[in-house]
């Protein structure tokens, strides 16, 4: 991945194999045109294969291993059992009448990653939302959507909560601003069972949670909302998507990385810390 929108939703391990392609035709010393010529194809596809921005064609890839000089079948065969894996579509092809392509690069990050930080100007992170509360923000963001399509985008949000409570779950911690509480979504009623779930969320030890206060003052990261992903392998860099009215992109770039990090960190220095913000929701609580 690099500095673009995304156009299409590739898994994480299909990413991964790219990358191992990608050092396999370095060790061997074969330029792009060398490789793709060794497929009869051109150099922008070996191009896309490494950048994972095709599927994996498992003759193609059976011929670059042998041409790389992997040629023990059992290395062959498990790199292209690896392969079939990382073709199949995510569970969330199933919702693409309601998915968008640059989200479903989101879902696929989100799924594979260990640890998920996040900043939330406006609402309440997604693998945090009340049914309710999901329902009204997609609502008010999909003006012309119908009953079933808000019903279908609901239950996405559903199955993609299942995330933060299974075995092997990453660490959540996302730092919203005041704002995100003080806004009304869908009503009092709604809002008041959405603080009750940030609130059940804090007793949970792989999710951290941080309220910026307005008597904070300004702070670093007064631009807009975004997630950095972070992943158990070494292949795939720190990644991060900035979500915008029509689309996301997503930056792997250590210097940009970096920069989102930073400021970050430097919020969350500046938030009141975790271990409080059980009792602060519960003070909001009791204002709606």
């Amino acid at each position: 991945m690099t500095e673009a929108r995304s156009s299409g939703a590739p898994t994480v391990l299909r990413v991964v194999l790219g990358k191992r392609l990608h050092d396999l035709r370095e060790k061997a010393r074969l330029s792009y045109e060398q490789a793709a010529e060794a497929l009869d194809v051109t150099h922008a596809t070996i191009r896309r294969m490494e950048k994972a921005e095709v599927g994996l064609k498992i003759p193609y890839v059976e011929k670059l291993l042998h041409t790389y000089g992997i040629t023990d079948p059992d290395e062959v065969e498990g790199f292209l059992a690896l392969a079939r894996e990382a073709n199949r579509p995510g569970w969330w092809h199933r919702y693409r009448d309601v998915l968008p392509e640059w989200f479903s690069a989101f879902v696929s990050l989100e799924g594979e990653a260990n640890l998920i930080r996040a900043y939330e100007p406006h609402y309440v992170p997604g693998l945090l939302q009340t049914e309710d509360y999901a329902r009204a923000v997609l609502r008010s963001g999909l003006a012309h959507a119908s009953d079933e399509e808000i019903e279908r985008g609901v239950a996405l949000r559903r199955e993609r909560q299942a995330l933060i409570t299974r075995d092997a779950a990453p660490m959540l911690w996302a730092v919203m601003d005041e704002t995100v509480l003080r806004r009304t979504i869908g009503g009092r009623d709604i809002m008041r069972r959405q603080v009750d779930r940030l609130i059940e969320a804090c007793d949970m030890p792989n999710v951290r949670l941080q309220l910026m206060p307005f008597a904070a003052g300004p702070h670093p990261l007064m631009y807009g909302p975004f997630h950095i992903f972070r992943f158990g392998i070494r292949e795939i860099p720190d990644v991060v998507c900035v979500e915008s009215l029509v689309g996301a992109v997503y930056l792997d770039q250590r210097g940009d990385v970096s920069t989102f990090l930073e400021a970050l960190d430097r919020m969350c220095a500046q938030a009141p810390p975790t271990r409080s913000t059980k009792a602060v929701l519960g003070g909001i609580r009791k204002e709606i």
